[in-house]
């Protein structure tokens, strides 16, 4: 009887786990036929698999050795986990970029806050003859002495988060469904949008605490240091626990397999306290924004409190943080459909920026003029009338460009909601769109006012950014300059989504 080489066990045999899942750390993935693999097979798995490509390799069924071998990087239908990157692309420059994003940011905005309190609006630098060292200590010891995060700041941050909280769970509102999950089967979660009442609630309860004493809005402005220091804490600590919980419940999606950069960019995709609140539309609706206008609101009180009066500077940038905050809580219901709620994670970036980036480095230009005189920054009535309409205008383009873009949304849905929300502007309803039908089936609306949001954004955004950003004259360019860069980034990550459409479509 003639023994073959197999039955000799002279042929090796790879072990085979067929209920196996591959994480994006594997270099090596199990075959579904039970034949050897060959030596070029073995040279080409180690030196083509990475982390977020996997490849397919040449295998012999029933005994032939015809090849199967396709294009690397492109995964088979059923390794489409939805908790793996597949895209093999990284953003911000990878886990390096990040791991700069996160250490600089929080440097920057304690750098902000020197210049903006202790060294006038300009940029804090040394003084001749001063070495680096001292000028470095000398830093350290001002953000110590009036940035420590004091209870008073605790208490006064997470008061409001909590306040906040209880406002979007228990007060009226409307209920939207956001954009088919496409991992989910097609499902479109629930979302409560509360935030006109929320915004409302919130005003009512600051003007209450000011009037009667309990909390003087300006309280805001004195503790802002202390406040900034929680807000980085917070942003740190929060987004520390999510990642954790994300990873220990296994709720993780898109993961390329390093940690850095995945707890930069999120692990869980849709997270929700029990159910009900949903964590992103929290956060990037009401958070920032309502802090925004909270600081603005508080340096025109105690600016009428000391000179009878609130300056046209000041009243401009209460009236421009006041229309974006209730712009996001006017049509909340159109966010759930944005790429914000169906693709981006829960992670640092989003965190970070909604509990401290946003509020507390937007509003440097109300620091400066909280701190200064209204001697100092006095405007030409002719030029600030003119910065008014020019913000005003903007706003209507900006407003009535997303209106558009929604309604025809919810039209295609079926989903349309009239509120009577304040402000409603001419020209939000489009009758008989013309639309640009795409190959996957979705339809691309096409009008005038989105055309110039869409094919123009970076100059409508600039805009946004000079109007609020002019008051400082330029004597501290970070918030200028700092909003420009991230709407740029926005604009540009636009544009490159949209450049990935078929080209008669683009």
């Amino acid at each position: 009887m003639t023994i073959t080489r197999r039955q000799a066990g002279e042929t090796p045999r790879k072990t085979e786990f067929p209920d196996m899942v591959e994480t994006p750390t594997r270099r090596s993935r199990p075959r579904k036929s039970t034949a050897a693999a060959s030596p070029e097979d073995s040279k080409t798995e180690n030196s083509d698999a990475s982390p977020n490509t996997v490849a397919k390799k040449s295998t012999k069924e029933n005994g032939a050795a015809t090849s199967t071998r396709k294009a690397v990087g492109r995964p088979r239908k059923e390794s489409k986990d939805p908790k793996i990157d597949h895209t093999g692309e990284f953003e911000f420059g990878g886990s390096c970029g990040v791991s700069a994003m996160m250490l600089g940011f929080p440097l920057l905005m304690y750098y902000m806050w020197l210049g903006a309190t202790y060294f006038d609006g300009k940029l804090p630098s040394k003084e001749k003859g001063e070495s680096n060292i001292h000028f470095i200590l000398v830093l350290c010891d001002l953000v110590y002495g009036g940035a420590f995060p004091t209870p008073k700041a605790w208490i006064m941050y997470w008061g409001f988060l909590l306040f906040q909280a209880a406002c979007y769970l228990y007060l009226p509102g409307i209920t939207a469904y956001g954009k088919p999950l496409e991992h989910e089967g097609g499902k479109r979660l629930e979302y409560y949008c509360s935030g006109v009442w929320s915004f409302y609630a919130t005003i009512t309860a600051a003007a209450l605490l000011h009037v009667t004493g309990l909390f003087k809005l300006y309280t805001i402005i004195d503790e802002f240091g202390p406040l900034m220091s929680v807000a980085i804490i917070s942003g740190f600590a929060v987004s520390i626990v999510a990642y954790v919980s994300a990873l220990y419940r296994v709720a993780e999606h898109r993961m390329t397999g390093y940690h850095v950069y995945d707890f930069f960019m999120g692990a869980e995709l849709n997270p929700r306290m029990f159910g009900l609140l949903d964590f992103k539309m929290f956060f990037e609706v009401r958070l920032p924004w309502y802090m925004l206008f909270l600081i603005s609101l508080g340096t025109a009180v105690r600016q009428y409190e000391h000179f009878g009066y609130v300056t046209g500077e000041v009243g401009f940038l209460l009236m421009a943080h006041f229309l974006y905050a209730n712009a996001c809580s006017k049509a909340e219901e159109s966010i759930v459909t944005t790429w914000d709620m169906y693709y981006e994670k829960w992670g640092f970036m989003l965190i970070f920026w909604n509990l401290a980036g946003v509020p507390l480095s937007y509003c440097h230009c109300t620091i400066y003029l909280a701190n200064h005189a209204p001697s100092v920054y006095h405007w030409n009535p002719i030029a600030l009338g003119a910065l008014y309409v020019s913000y005003l205008f903007v706003y209507w383009v900006w407003d009535t460009a997303n209106a558009q873009k929604n309604r025809f949304r919810q039209q295609e849905r079926g989903t349309v909601f009239n509120r009577k929300t304040f402000p409603q502007l001419p020209w939000q309803d489009v009758q008989n769109p013309k639309t640009i039908q795409t190959k996957s089936g979705d339809s691309l609306f096409s009008r005038w006012l989105v055309r110039i949001r869409a094919e123009d954004p970076l100059h409508v955004r600039s805009l946004f950014c000079f109007d609020v950003g002019a008051h400082y004259r330029l004597q501290q360019p970070f918030p200028l300059v700092l909003r420009c860069f991230l709407h740029a980034h926005d604009s540009a990550s636009s544009l490159e989504g949209c450049a990935t459409l078929p080209s008669q479509v683009w």
